[in-house]
């Protein structure tokens, strides 16, 4: 089993910055696919952006180059540095881990970007 903890949401102001932590822990393989996903009120679950072990990242359009994932493999450990935050950037952020055919997710953090 696999076990995700995030941290790090909560209440911004337009235009501000925000940075997401996620620990994976228990059996983790050496290879894996770490991610953020998001999902407002309303709205379907939406990929945010991912990384591979090899650091190979992919994004959703709406916000590249406002948001940066990175990881420390050593650790088990993904982050999302979001920066130029929008109203519509509101939403339950989920940390996800993939390997072996199975997809793990944390229990997800909000964030909310109001003035």
């Amino acid at each position: 089993q696999v076990q995700l903890v995030e941290s790090g949401g909560g209440l911004v102001q337009p235009g501000g910055s925000l940075r997401l932590s996620c620990a994976a822990s228990g059996m983790i393989f050496s290879t894996n696919v770490m991610g953020w996903y998001r999902q407002a009120p309303g709205k379907q679950r939406e990929l945010v952006a991912r990384i591979t072990m090899d650091d190979m990242t992919n994004y959703a359009d709406s916000v590249k180059g406002r948001f940066t994932i990175s990881r420390d493999s050593a650790k088990n450990r993904v982050f999302l540095q979001m920066n130029s935050l929008k109203p519509e950037d509101t939403a339950v952020y989920y940390c996800t881990l993939g390997q072996n055919r199975r997809d793990y997710w944390g229990q997800g953090t909000q964030v909310t970007v109001s003035s």
